[in-house]
């Protein structure tokens, strides 16, 4: 059965288990565990969670405790990953926190490394997968590993740290970002598995998965993009988790991240430090669609995972208009989504009255769908993604077209005052300014 609307009407233990019957590779190898995991993830899909969560941030307290694992990050991530919260929205609630916008600045830079990452994404598309430029810093030892090995999978490496890291990755579908970058680091450059492997591992779990802030992070740790390749190191661990994996370590002393940088760099890598390479550069994306957008009066809003709630600019506009979420066989097989993922996404379609989820092409499905509920068109919020991209063109550009219109999202940002995107650093010094001005609000309809 290729309709699965029914799903968005059940709680959330029987959503967990119609998921694992209709969807069975989404449970990985221990399914009765990833079942109970889904039943109590700790966090809730939809719009009143997030605007829960959004509510007790402290953009104060987050710039001076970021860095800790225990520290006041906002956790907002699932719900930004699937438009259900804006970034311009998160940085208008930040800046209504504090008494000068510079109180909030390091949450605000922390949105626009997601907006830089969706930028470059929507620039370079698939190459993504790819590396953004050579190694800053060749391996000693080139990768051995094209998948993840299985004593990492079953958390049973040896290093607690490494095995705490995993066990919550799987558990929860949320690390924090020094988690994230240790376990990144020791895998590519300890355990020499290919970058692109152990990125598509976190995209299965992550409720956060977003193949933009996800990969490009992998190639920074990496050193394909990035000045520098970022490594792992027991004194970092220690001081940004108060001990808690190191202090009764058995492995104290002789572990893989033991070891000042200069130290963990002369064992790991060829070179001193990084190879001369030409500078990088990125040039903005062009504007997406490249042809003039209609005007429709009765569209089909299509929902995709950048945008599944009812205050996306698309749903928004359309309040009225049905809406259609395709679950695109491509994009399972591709990013193999664990059960988890799934529960967090139809709880956030839930919130979308009248929504229909239907598996299969979005190029066939979406247009089908459209003519037969009677709509002049399709309207999308605006998204990096190049497969939602190259679906929504070759809609408009069948030999029987629907008219597709695409609604951009609040900016965070001035994306015009940026001219390259080689390096976060300067994309935000020419962005980044205007990130610290709320939304400016229009006059209210008469």
């Amino acid at each position: 059965m290729n309709d699965l609307s029914h799903l968005l009407a059940l709680d959330r233990p029987r959503l967990v288990a119609a998921l694992a019957d209709r969807f069975p590779a989404a449970l990985g190898p221990a399914p009765d565990a990833a079942r109970e995991a889904a039943v109590s993830l700790w966090a809730r899909g939809g719009r009143q969670a997030a605007l829960e969560r959004l509510a007790t941030i402290d953009p104060e307290a987050y710039a001076r405790t970021r860095n800790h694992v225990e520290g006041a990050v906002t956790r907002l991530s699932p719900w930004l990953r699937h438009g259900v919260l804006s970034t311009a929205e998160v940085r208008d609630r930040a800046l209504a926190q504090v008494r000068r916008p510079d109180d909030a600045a390091k949450l605000i830079a922390e949105l626009g490394w997601r907006d830089y990452w969706r930028q470059v994404h929507a620039a370079l598309g698939e190459r993504i997968r790819d590396p953004v430029e050579s190694p800053a810093q060749p391996a000693r030892t080139p990768s051995q590993f094209d998948s993840v090995p299985d004593d990492v999978l079953a958390a049973r490496t040896g290093m607690p740290c490494i095995d705490d890291f995993v066990r919550r990755l799987h558990a929860t579908g949320w690390l924090h970002n020094h988690e994230r970058m240790w376990l990144a680091s020791w895998l590519v450059h300890v355990r020499g598995v290919r970058w692109q492997a152990g990125a598509d591992w976190f995209l299965t779990h992550l409720l956060d998965g977003d193949p933009a802030s996800n990969h490009l992070s992998w190639q920074w740790v990496a050193g394909t993009f990035a000045a520098k390749p970022y490594l792992f190191n027991r004194e970092n661990l220690e001081t940004y988790t108060s001990g808690r994996h190191c202090v009764p370590c058995p492995l104290r002393g002789g572990c893989d991240v033991e070891g000042s940088y200069d130290e963990l760099s002369a064992r790991l890598f060829a070179t001193p430090g990084p190879v001369p390479r030409p500078p990088l550069r990125i040039s903005p994306p062009p504007a997406w669609p490249g042809r003039p957008l209609p005007a429709l009066r009765r569209p089909l809003v299509w929902l995709t995972l950048d945008a599944t709630g009812p205050t996306s600019p698309a749903a928004a506009a359309h309040p009225d208009a049905p809406r259609l979420f395709v679950i695109d066989p491509a994009w399972l097989a591709e990013e193999r989504p664990a059960v988890a993922r799934l529960l967090f996404l139809c709880e956030c379609l839930a919130d979308a009255p009248a929504t229909e989820i239907v598996v299969g092409d979005p190029r066939e499905v979406v247009p089908r769908r459209a003519r037969a509920l009677g709509c002049d068109g399709v309207v999308l919020a605006d998204t990096p993604c190049p497969r939602t991209r190259r679906a929504a063109d070759a809609i408009a550009a069948a030999a029987e077209p629907l008219p597709v219109a695409v609604l951009r999202w609040p900016p965070l940002c001035d994306h015009a005052a940026a001219r390259d995107l080689g390096r976060f650093s300067r994309f935000w010094t020419e962005a980044g300014p205007s990130a610290l001005r709320p939304t400016q609000r229009g006059p209210a309809p008469a």
